[in-house]
């Protein structure tokens, strides 16, 4: 398991990750350490931990809005499915409909020759 050096807040820390998610886990670290540094020119140094809390909360917001607009997209889309769904159903019972008519008149047209024979 290899371990990675990152930055937050200008303090290195060591984390353990899988491999093949070094660069992941980099990334993920300048995210809060950006976030980190947007509160810092908010509320000032405030202690790390509290820092990396309030960080942390603004993330898991994000993630919250983030939740919430998929959760409502995948829902419209459902909406879309279903109404796309019935649609076609109508589509197929109308031509369903249509050929039965078709042929019921074909059926007549033939009885009624076979009648005049």
């Amino acid at each position: 398991m290899p371990l990675v050096n990152v930055m937050v807040n200008a303090r290195a820390y060591t984390i353990a990750c899988d491999d093949g998610e070094e660069e992941h886990l980099k990334s993920l670290a300048a995210y809060v350490d950006d976030k980190v540094r947007e509160l810092l020119g908010t509320v000032g140094q405030v202690g790390d931990q509290r820092l990396l809390l309030m960080a942390a909360l603004l993330i898991a917001d994000e993630n919250h809005d983030l939740a919430q607009r998929l959760e409502a997209q995948m829902q419209q889309s459902d909406a879309v499915s279903q109404a796309e769904v019935a649609k076609h159903r109508d589509k197929s019972q109308t031509a369903a409909a249509e050929a039965l008519e078709a042929a019921a008149q074909r059926l007549e047209d033939v009885a009624a020759k076979l009648a005049r024979a």
